[in-house]
């Protein structure tokens, strides 16, 4: 069946043929002699219309702890005006923030809050880092009283967020500083312990940092030494220190 609207699908090819005036809702007004033919080709053309990849995006989300921003709807093949729609209550997402959307009545998962910050400024560089980070890896007691994120100093205008503290440095993170854990950049254990030592976490918790990460295999005392090169006398002296009393 070929018509203004192109060739139907075939496991249509049995329903019967109609006009294709429109009516004032935007559906072409069928003249069909079946009144269920009506409901079939709407579904006809929103199956041909919809060009959404709701799977991927769905997909995509899952691996972001149910989170996802609007430009990944958009590369899903969303407009602003559908994305809308379906954030609307009793929708199938939910509007967080501007910019970021959840899968609705998705499981809550450990750190979810780390995700939700951090991937709005993933575009930007951002990697989360000190004290988030080495709860992230399980290092230390330290629970963060915000979400420690690290962006280049060229992106620090971003406006401020209430329980996200971000940390903009002239030399951010490099390749060789970061690596992928669960769904979001981290900076690495021993460039996360040297941040948050900078940054005043307290000593004592870093020594407990060090201990653990050199233990579990996550750094080694040459990694450590290596990156507190540039850093404050303070700094060196106190991973010195650490690894001088562990017998590194």
């Amino acid at each position: 069946m070929i018509g203004r609207f192109g060739a139907a699908p075939a496991k249509y090819a049995g329903v019967p043929r109609v006009g294709s005036r429109l009516a004032p809702s935007g559906w072409p007004r069928f003249s069909c002699r079946y009144r269920h033919s009506v409901i079939q080709f709407r579904d006809i053309f929103k199956e041909m219309s919809d060009g959404i990849d709701h799977d991927g995006l769905y997909q995509l989300a899952e691996g972001q702890a149910g989170y996802f921003t609007t430009q990944q709807a958009l590369d899903a093949g969303m407009d602003d005006s559908t994305l809308s729609y379906h954030a609307r209550p009793g929708g199938r997402y939910e509007r967080v923030r501007s910019g970021l959307y959840r899968l609705r009545n998705f499981p809550s998962s450990p750190h979810e809050e780390v995700v939700a910050s951090w991937l709005p400024l993933r575009d930007d560089g951002a990697v989360v880092s000190h004290e988030s980070a080495l709860e992230l890896y399980g290092l230390s007691d330290i629970i963060p009283r915000a979400v420690h994120l690290t962006v280049p100093r060229s992106k620090r205008g971003h406006r401020r967020r209430q329980g996200v503290q971000l940390h903009a440095v002239e030399n951010p993170p490099g390749p060789k500083e970061v690596r992928q854990l669960g769904a979001v950049m981290v900076t690495t254990p021993e460039r996360s312990i040297v941040d948050a030592l900078a940054a005043g976490s307290q000593p004592e918790q870093i020594e407990l940092a060090i201990q653990q990460a050199i233990e579990r295999g996550l750094t080694t005392p040459a990694r450590l030494r290596r990156a507190t090169t540039g850093r404050s006398t303070r700094v060196r002296k106190q991973v010195d220190r650490v690894l001088r009393a562990s017998g590194a």
